[in-house]
C-alpha cells in the first residue's frame, strides 16, 4: 500500500523550525561590525583581513588583523555566515507560506468525493479514496486467537470479544473515533513465531499497518520477560516502536487510563 505523505505536518513543522532560526539570526544582525572578512593562507599561516567598504565597493586587500583582533574576526566571519543564513531563510519561508496557504493532504481525494455521487459512479479516481483503502484492507479475512475456557468475558461497543479491560478501553476508544481495527490479526515474526497483536490498526497519517501491544502486567516477572522478548522480535523484524508499533504498558498499581489512549491516537493515527 502506499504510504500517505502527510506533507502539511511536515510544512507547519518546517515552517516553526524556520521561524526560530529567522529569531536568532534577525537578534544577531541588529549589532554586526562593518566590513567584510577575507582569508588567506600560506602553509600553516593564516591571514585576517578586515575589508571595509569605500564607494560602494569592499576593498578587496582590506586592513591586516592581528591576534589581539580576533573577536572582530570571529564577529566578522558571523555576520557573513548570518547574512547568508537570513537569506536563505527568508527565502524558504516565502515559498513554504506559499505553499501551505493552497495545499491541503487530502486534496487529490477531495476532488473526487466532492463530486456528486452520480458523476462519481462515473468516474474512475486515480487513487481509491481512503473509505475504499480501509475496507479493502477490513474485507482481508484471519483467524484470531482463541479463548481458553474460564476467563472473564469482556465485550468491546463493537461486541467483539477481548481479553481485558484495558483492551476493551483502547477498542472502544478507537471505535468512537471512528477508527477502524482487527483484533488479534495473527503476524508472523521471524525468529519468534506466530503472534497475535491486540490491534492492527491502518494509520491514516501514514497510511502504515501499525500494530498495538498493550503489555498489561509488567510488574510479573514473567510476563515482562516474554513481553520484552516479543518486543525485541517486532525491533529484530523492522517493526520499531514510534515508527509502526505502539506500546501501552500496565502495572497492578499504575493502570492505563483513556488519557494515555488518546494521545497514542493522536500521535501515530490522526
Amino acid at each position: 500500500m502506499k504510504e500517505m505523505l502527510g506533507l502539511k505536518k511536515y510544512l507547519i513543522a518546517e515552517e516553526e523550525r524556520l521561524n526560530k532560526i529567522k529569531q536568532v539570526i534577525d537578534k544577531r544582525l541588529i549589532d554586526i561590525p562593518e566590513g567584510n572578512l577575507r582569508i588567506t593562507s600560506s602553509g600553516k599561516h593564516i591571514q585576517y583581513m578586515h575589508c571595509k567598504e569605500k564607494d560602494g565597493k569592499y576593498q578587496k586587500q582590506g586592513e591586516y588583523l592581528k591576534k589581539e583582533n580576533m573577536s572582530l574576526v570571529r564577529a566578522l566571519a558571523q555576520k557573513s555566515y548570518d547574512q547568508k543564513m537570513k537569506k536563505l531563510v527568508d527565502r524558504r519561508l516565502k515559498q513554504i507560506q506559499i505553499i501551505s496557504k493552497e495545499y491541503s493532504d487530502d486534496e487529490i481525494e477531495l476532488i473526487y468525493t466532492n463530486m456528486n455521487i452520480n458523476r462519481q459512479a462515473l468516474v474512475t479516481p486515480v487513487e481509491k479514496i481512503w473509505q475504499q483503502k480501509v475496507a479493502d484492507w477490513k474485507s482481508i479475512p484471519y483467524t484470531g486467537k482463541a479463548f481458553d475456557e474460564g476467563i472473564p468475558e469482556i465485550y468491546t461497543k463493537k461486541g467483539e470479544r477481548v481479553r481485558s479491560k484495558s483492551e476493551k478501553l483502547i477498542a472502544d476508544t478507537l471505535f468512537d473515533r471512528g477508527i477502524e481495527y482487527k483484533y488479534e490479526c495473527p503476524i508472523s515474526l521471524k525468529g519468534y513465531g506466530l503472534v497475535y497483536p491486540d490491534f492492527t490498526i491502518l494509520s491514516r497519517k501514514t497510511g502504515k499497518e501499525m500494530y498495538w501491544e498493550h503489555d498489561g502486567r509488567m510488574d510479573d516477572p514473567k510476563y515482562s520477560e516474554k513481553a520484552v522478548r516479543k518486543i525485541n522480535s517486532y525491533i529484530y523484524n523492522g517493526i520499531i516502536p514510534g515508527d509502526r508499533l505502539m506500546l501501552t504498558f500496565e502495572t497492578s498499581s499504575t493502570v492505563l487510563n483513556d488519557r494515555t489512549i488518546k494521545k497514542m491516537i493522536d500521535n501515530f493515527l490522526l
